[in-house]
């Protein structure tokens, strides 16, 4: 790492604010000094090591030490460490003990009597009686286990009817081209009347299997598949919430006695995204409807037909606000801008995003407002560090002074309870009041700044970024509901990114799509602090009889506010 020496007579803001900031960086990059230094100081040793020392970790276990009388004489037994506090003495600081077992854990009582010998009292040879218990929890597991449903459809048909159509089939043969003669089965005048109905001749034979009638059967995920909405559920949440991928997966039923391929689990997945995307299409047009949406995109390798390399497809995330709180995925074969174009064509509103050239086109016609990220620009500063290291970590400090701003502002909420509107205003006075006045003065410096430096170094560029996109930077202080920031994008991306760590590539671009919509699920229930199976399980179950005029109710936050209300009723 290239360390660059901060000039003596560096010219230093007189803001007490400004000062503290750039002690904090100045602080921060010597942690991140030290810590490469240690590392590189550790790779040195072993490259040493390996230069010099022993070629083999191997040792003869025949073999006497040199210098057994130097060492000293092992104990018979281990000796205990002395305990670092009594029962007795209070905890101080954080609390670091056994947190509370959840109450809605199912608990079971295991009842440890005492022997009959000891339930006779060595005094007075009395029976002793029971006077009380102590009570201690255990957490255990039982592994998770497959069943099967076995569904029964219960048949039911009229006794009298079936012996009367049977009576009434033809004993002798008919000529063979005249056709069979059919009966058929006239009402009965009266319900009272249990005597059937007399038979007469029909144009057609009737059939006695007509006159069964069979229970329906209720409508499954896949049809005529073999997975239930529980297994569906699992499969879906283990990979795109636990990041599992297929073959482990398959590993895994395994053990459990099921034999299940990938290609099978991975058929499943198509399956599940084809049902919900009625239900993922209305979560994409409520996203539409926000005020303000973050939007970002990662790569995605794609395994190409027939080749033996993968290509790049790209995910894109778009993050709906409070009002409409989901955050939906959308799959692309390339980065190019007709993708969130096309999403985006009726859109009218804020739109957070990095200074990509995708969004270039988006902005222009003018209905669509531009939000900068200050953390992308704050990026571009903190990798200037090492070329230029004073104005940069003058420049991080000033920023970091905007966040502060951010963080009294969240406190002044979280004191008050303020929700909505109360909310974006306390955070819209503290931005003009004090974040303004800083940001004023921080596009001075880095006009001044822009004079001396050359315009390709790292810096040049860091404040070229800033100057492009000073207006878009500037818009959170003219909106109270406005981020400072795109990092809620940028962790609704981090799922996909650890994913593709885990299960590397798409099969195809009808599996990158698959993912966008079993993303969208999960992570939106992520987002609401939702148990991603419990939501699945009952939506696989549901979604393919529920009207469309009521797919709303399946929307996760709607889902769980159900759940919580029905929880509440009584008995």
């Amino acid at each position: 790492m290239a360390t660059v020496a901060v000039p003596l007579d560096a010219a230093l803001p007189d803001d007490p604010e400004t000062l503290k900031g750039m002690i904090r960086e100045l602080l921060a990059a010597l942690h991140d000094k030290d810590r490469a230094l240690s590392g590189v100081q550790h790779r040195l040793d072993q490259l040493l090591r390996r230069l010099y020392g022993p070629k083999s970790e191997r040792f003869r276990p025949d073999q006497p030490e040199l210098f057994d009388h130097l060492l000293p004489p092992e104990p018979d037994t281990p000796v205990d460490e002395p305990a670092t506090t009594t029962p007795d003495q209070p905890r101080r600081g954080k609390k670091h003990g056994r947190r509370r077992l959840p109450a809605d854990l199912q608990r079971e009582r295991v009842v440890h009597d005492l022997p009959e010998v000891d339930k006779v009292c060595p005094c007075c040879q009395q029976p002793r009686v029971p006077i009380g218990e102590e009570l201690s929890e255990q957490l255990d597991y039982r592994p998770a286990k497959l069943f099967v449903w076995q569904h029964v459809r219960l048949k039911y048909a009229c006794p009298a009817c079936l012996a009367n159509a049977c009576a009434a089939e033809p004993t002798v043969a008919a000529a063979p081209d005249a056709p069979a003669p059919s009966l058929v089965i006239e009402p009965t005048s009266t319900v009272a009347d249990a005597t059937p109905g007399p038979l007469v001749p029909a144009p057609s034979l009737a059939d006695p299997l007509a006159l069964i009638v069979t229970a329906p059967k209720p409508a499954q995920p896949i049809d005529k598949g073999l997975p239930g909405p529980g297994l569906l559920a699992y499969v879906i949440t283990a990979k795109y919430a636990d990041h599992l991928p297929l073959h482990r997966q398959e590993a895994i039923l395994a053990r459990h006695g099921v034999e299940l391929s990938r290609s099978t689990l991975c058929d499943w997945m198509a399956a599940a995204a084809h049902l919900l995307t009625p239900l993922y299409a209305l979560m994409l047009q409520h996203v539409l409807q926000s005020q303000v949406i973050q939007t970002d995109e990662t790569r995605v390798p794609v395994q190409e037909p027939g080749q033996d390399k993968t290509k790049s497809g790209r995910l894109w995330v778009f993050n709906g606000d409070r009002d409409h709180p989901e955050t939906v995925y959308d799959y692309r074969p390339t980065r190019a801008r007709d993708g969130p174009a096309a999403i985006l064509a009726n859109y009218t509103g804020f739109l957070q995003a990095d200074a990509a050239n995708v969004f270039d086109g988006i902005y222009w016609p003018g209905t669509i407002t531009e939000v900068a990220c200050w953390a992308h620009a704050r990026r571009h500063f903190h990798d200037a560090r090492d070329s230029d290291a004073a104005r940069s970590t003058e420049a991080l400090a000033r920023i970091r002074v905007f966040y502060a701003v951010e963080d009294e502002a969240a406190q002044e909420i979280a004191k008050s309870e303020l929700t909505g509107a109360a909310a974006d205003a306390v955070r819209l006075r503290l931005r003009q009041q004090k974040t303004r006045p800083k940001l004023d003065d921080f596009s001075k410096w880095i006009a001044e700044q822009a004079k001396d430096v050359l315009p390709k170094s790292p810096l040049g560029q860091a404040i070229a970024y800033a100057q492009r996109q000073w207006q878009a930077l500037l818009r959170f202080t003219e909106h109270g509901f406005l981020s400072i920031d795109n990092n809620a994008a940028e962790r609704a991306l981090r799922a996909i990114a650890i994913g593709r760590k885990n299960w590397l590539f798409a099969g195809s671009d009808k599996g990158g799509q698959t993912a966008a919509v079993l993303y969208t699920m999960t992570q939106t229930c992520k987002r609401h602090h939702i148990d991603p199976f419990a939501y699945l399980q009952d939506v696989l179950s549901r979604v393919p009889t529920i009207p469309p005029e009521r797919l709303a109710e399946l929307f996760p936050k709607a889902w769980a506010q159900a759940q919580r209300d029905a929880a509440a009723k009584p008995a």
